[in-house]
């Protein structure tokens, strides 16, 4: 399931899942893989018609592309960019599949995986000094899933390849095949 709500994995409404937050429930397992980078980007074709940015202040003038509704995740943010709040935002969602697929299209300026943008040679990366989040990512699974092979392999393969997604960015160090333990 592709969303941005937190999945309950000890219900069961998930088997497996990507956190941006090390899991607390003891009856979890987890992999820590990195960390992902995020910043503010924009597409060519939106900068050659409303000019680049410099500064945080002057994203004012700007579309902005950004959330609806404040996550836990939002509101830790938040204390890195003060001043951003919901009504900063011109297009507000809260999926960031549709803000990518926004600052793709030249909508305006979001915030996106540096990974991800770097991918498209249409992206630029805006005031990276200004902006710069890491978010700290963990695979986890219901323990009394460990012994299914399709979670294994499932479980192993978002592991592996979002360690290659991270690593390809150069914005986390080259992590070895990490031991999956329980959390604290």
């Amino acid at each position: 399931m592709s969303t941005n709500r937190v999945q309950d994995l000890l219900r069961r409404e998930a088997d497996i899942a990507v956190r941006m937050v090390r899991p607390r429930q003891e009856q979890l397992v987890a992999r820590r893989i990195g960390n992902i980078e995020l910043g503010f980007h924009a597409h060519r074709d939106y900068l050659e018609r409303h000019g680049t940015p410099r500064k945080l202040e002057e994203l004012a003038a700007h579309s902005l592309i950004g959330y609806d509704q404040p996550t836990a995740f939002v509101r830790n943010a938040g204390k890195s960019l003060t001043g951003f709040t919901r009504d900063t935002f011109s297009l507000r969602t809260d999926s960031d599949l549709t803000q990518l697929a926004l600052i793709r299209a030249g909508a305006g300026i979001g915030i996106c995986q540096v990974a991800l943008a770097a991918r498209d040679p249409a992206l630029v990366q805006l005031m990276p000094r200004a902006l710069s989040l890491k978010l700290d990512t963990w695979i986890t699974m219901h323990e009394d899933l460990r012994g299914s092979p399709r979670c294994r392999a499932t479980f192993d393969a978002l592991a592996e390849g979002l360690a290659r997604h991270i690593d390809s960015a150069g914005t986390g160090a080259k992590m070895p095949r990490a031991r999956t333990t329980a959390t604290e």
